[in-house]
C-alpha cells in the first residue's frame, strides 16, 4: 500500500514448475527469435536509404534539391522536412497496426506458428517489391506489405518466447527478440554504409530486407507449437505431450493444471472481454508500455539516425557509419540485459535505463541548442559532434538494456491467456500507432521544436520512469499462469485485480 508516498512494492511469487533448458527448447526460441531480424533489418534500412542522393534523386527530388542548394535553406533543422518523406517510413507502421489485430484471431483459434508464417511471408514480399521498385507507388506497396509483415511477427513471436521458456529464464529467451532487432538494425546500418555511394545501393539495402525473412520462414517449418496454444486449440493430451518435450521432465502436472484452468477461462470475445473492470491493469499495461516504449524518441533516433548526423555536420557516408556504430553499441547492451534481467528484475532495468536516457536526452539538447540555437544555423565543431554521437550511443545503450526489450517482454508475460492474444495485439497495435506518429511527425517537430525535441523526449522519459515505480510489479520468475497474484498484491492494482472473483468470465 501507498503510506507518506512510500510505495509498497510486493515480492514475486516462487516458480513452482519443475523445467530444465532443453536443447529443444533452446532451438525453438533462437529460431523464433529471428523474428526480430525482420523488424530490427527494417527499422535501420529506412533511416539510411533516406540519406542515399540516389534514392533522393529518384523519389523524392525536391528534398534532394534542398539538400544541396545552400541558398534554398540555411536551417539545419528543417533539411529533410517533407510529408512524403516521411509517409515511406510510416506508411508500414500504418498497415502493421491494422494487421496486427487481424493477427490476433489468427494467433488465437490457429496458434502462433501459422501468424509467424503470414507475417514472414508477406515481409518477403514486400522486400521484393521495394528492391523492384519503379516509382513512388510501388516503393509505399512494398512498405505496406513489409508493415503486415511486422503486424503478424511482433503479435505472435514474443507470445511464442514467453509460452515457451521456463518461467526461470523467461527473461533473457524473451530478450533474444530484441537482440535479434538489434542485430537487426546493425545489419542493416552496414549495409547502408557499404552501399551508400552506389548509384543502386539503395535498391540492394531494401532487397537484403528479404534474408531475415527467408530465414524465418525456414526456421518457421521446423517450429512446434506452444503448449498454451495447443491447449486452446487441440486440448490437454497435446499440451501435456509438448510440455514434457520442452521441459525436459515428466513431472509437468502442475503447469499442465494451470493451463487447464486457464483454458477454463475462456471467452467469446476477447476484445470485448479486456475491457472489462477486472482487466484494467492489463488493459494500462497494454497500452502505456508501448506508448511510451516510442515516447523515448529511439525509433525516431533510429529511423533518422543519419540524417541527424548529416545535421551535425558529417557527410553522408560518416553519417551511415555513425550509424553503424550506434547499431553494434545496441546490440551489445541487449546482451548486459538478457543476462540481468533475470537476476535484477525488469523494474530496475526499467528505472536505471530510464535515469540514463533522461540525462542523455537532456545532455544533447543542450549541446545542440547552444551550437545551433533556435535559427538552427551554423555548423557543428567536430568535437562537438563526436560529443552528440557519444552522448546517442549512450542513450541507445540504456535504451538496449531497458524500454527495448522490456517493452515487448512485461506485455507478453502479463495477460491471462483468455485475453493473451488480443492483449498483445493491443500492444503491438499501440506500438506501431506511437511509431507511426513519431515517424511521421519527427522531421517536421526537428524543424520546429529544433534541440527542443530532445527536451520534449526527455520529459517523457521521467513521466514513463515514474510510471513504472508507482504501477508495474516485479515478473521475474513468476510462471504466466500465476501473473493474477501479484495484481492482487499491489497497492493500486488489488483494487481492481480482486473483481476477477465475482464477475462473470463469459462475455
Amino acid at each position: 500500500m501507498a503510506v507518506g508516498g512510500v510505495v509498497e512494492i510486493s515480492k514475486p511469487a516462487k516458480n513452482k514448475y519443475k523445467a530444465k533448458v532443453t536443447p529443444f527448447v533452446l532451438g525453438t526460441c533462437i529460431v523464433a527469435a529471428t523474428g526480430g531480424l525482420v523488424f530490427g533489418y527494417d527499422n535501420g534500412v529506412s533511416g539510411g536509404v533516406t540519406s542515399m542522393d540516389p534514392f533522393l534523386r529518384k523519389f523524392f527530388p525536391d528534398i534532394y534539391r534542398k539538400m544541396h542548394n545552400a541558398k534554398d535553406e540555411t536551417n539545419a533543422y528543417c533539411k529533410f522536412d517533407s510529408q512524403v518523406l516521411t509517409s515511406f517510413t510510416s506508411s508500414l507502421q500504418l498497415a502493421g497496426l491494422i494487421a496486427t489485430l487481424f493477427a490476433s484471431t489468427v494467433t488465437r483459434g490457429y496458434g502462433r506458428k501459422p501468424s509467424i508464417l503470414v507475417g514472414g511471408a508477406t515481409f518477403l514480399t514486400g522486400a521484393a517489391l521495394n528492391g523492384a521498385a519503379a516509382n513512388l507507388v510501388m516503393l509505399i506497396l512494398g512498405r505496406v506489405m513489409l508493415g503486415i509483415g511486422i503486424g503478424f511477427t511482433n503479435q505472435a513471436v514474443p507470445l511464442y518466447l514467453s509460452e515457451m521458456a521456463p518461467a526461470h529464464i523467461r527473461g533473457a529467451f524473451n530478450i533474444g527478440f530484441q537482440f535479434c532487432v538489434g542485430v537487426g538494425v546493425f545489419c542493416a546500418s552496414l549495409t547502408n554504409y557499404g552501399t551508400g555511394k552506389k548509384e543502386w545501393g539503395w535498391r540492394l539495402s531494401l532487397s537484403l530486407a528479404g534474408i531475415p525473412a527467408a530465414i524465418l520462414l525456414l526456421g518457421c517449418v521446423w517450429l512446434p507449437e506452444t503448449p498454451n496454444s495447443l491447449m486452446e486449440t487441440q486440448g490437454p493430451e497435446k499440451a501435456r505431450a509438448m510440455l514434457v518435450k520442452i521441459r525436459g521432465t515428466s513431472d509437468v502436472e502442475q503447469e499442465l493444471d494451470d493451463l487447464i484452468q486457464a483454458r477454463q477461462q475462456t471467452v467469446k470475445h476477447p476484445f470485448r472481454s479486456i475491457m472489462q473492470r477486472k482487466y484494467r491493469h492489463h488493459l494500462v499495461m497494454a497500452v502505456f508500455i508501448p506508448m511510451f516504449q516510442q515516447l523515448t524518441g529511439i525509433n525516431a533516433i533510429g529511423f533518422y539516425s543519419p540524417v541527424i548526423f548529416r545535421t551535425i555536420g558529417f557527410k553522408s557516408n560518416g553519417a551511415l557509419l555513425s550509424a553503424v556504430f550506434t547499431g553494434l553499441v545496441g546490440s551489445s547492451a541487449t546482451v548486459v540485459s538478457m543476462a540481468t534481467v533475470d537476476k535484477y528484475g525488469r523494474r530496475f532495468l526499467f528505472l536505471q535505463g530510464g535515469l540514463q536516457m533522461l540525462i542523455c536526452q537532456v545532455l544533447l539538447g543542450a549541446i545542440l541548442g547552444s551550437e545551433f540555437e533556435s535559427s538552427g544555423e551554423g555548423s557543428m565543431p567536430r568535437g562537438y559532434a563526436y560529443l552528440v554521437v557519444v552522448l546517442i550511443c549512450v542513450y541507445v545503450v540504456g535504451f538496449a538494456w531497458s524500454w527495448g526489450p522490456l517493452g515487448w517482454l512485461v506485455p507478453s508475460e502479463i495477460f491471462p491467456l483468455e485475453i493473451r492474444s488480443a492483449g498483445q495485439s493491443i500492444t503491438v497495435a499501440v506500438n506501431l500507432l506511437f511509431t507511426f506518429a513519431i515517424a511521421q511527425a519527427f522531421l517536421a517537430m526537428l524543424c520546429y521544436f529544433k534541440f527542443g525535441i530532445f527536451l520534449f523526449f526527455a520529459g517523457w522519459v521521467f513521466l514513463m520512469t515514474l510510471f513504472v515505480y508507482f504501477f508495474l510489479p516485479e515478473t521475474k520468475n513468476v510462471p504466466l499462469e500465476e501473473m493474477h497474484s501479484l495484481w492482487k498484491k499491489h497497492w493500486f492494482w488489488r483494487r481492481f485485480a480482486a473483481s476477477d472473483e465475482v464477475e462473470e468470465v463469459e462475455v
